[in-house]
């Protein structure tokens, strides 16, 4: 790979990496914590850390995807099938990560948001949660696997 291939490979793993450290974060702590709150707690506590991790994260999502796609294109120039493979594993790992999101997600942390702004609590606040809940070990996986084909598509 060129020099640049490898800055925008590097530049992919790193915004990557902050999305997949949101999601294992989710996993691992917030998911048990928050069957142990309230419906009140809940909405307001998620609603307003979706209304800024909405808003904040979607620049490195968004970067990570366009990197890795920008990874898999200079790597195929550079005659580097490898790389390319592993690259385009990993785009296609990140545009299922945002399908999953779009799907999902969004419309979950909207309605958590919503309420939250207004003062209200949502309905069926813990059955939103647990829907969203359902969907973060494969949106954790996708974002390992993701970060794993980043990293050798730098290496190989």
């Amino acid at each position: 790979m060129t020099g640049l291939s490898q800055l925008i490979a590097a530049t992919a793993v790193l915004a990557t990496a902050v999305i997949y450290g949101f999601d294992v974060f989710a996993a691992v702590v917030l998911r048990p914590a928050l069957e142990k709150v309230d419906d009140r707690s809940l909405t307001a506590v998620m609603g307003h850390v979706h209304s800024y991790g909405d808003r904040r994260l979607a620049v490195p999502s968004a970067l990570s995807l366009l990197a890795a796609a920008a990874t898999t294109g200079t790597a195929l120039a550079a005659g580097r099938g490898g790389a390319a493979l592993a690259a385009g594993v990993a785009t296609v790992a990140l545009a299922a990560w945002l399908a999953i999101y779009g799907r999902i997600s969004a419309p979950i942390n909207r309605t958590l948001t919503g309420a939250a702004v207004a003062g209200r609590v949502a309905d069926d606040a813990h059955g939103l949660q647990q829907r969203w809940n359902g969907v973060i070990v494969p949106r954790t996986a996708l974002q390992a696997l993701a970060l794993a084909c980043l990293c050798i598509a730098l290496v190989v």
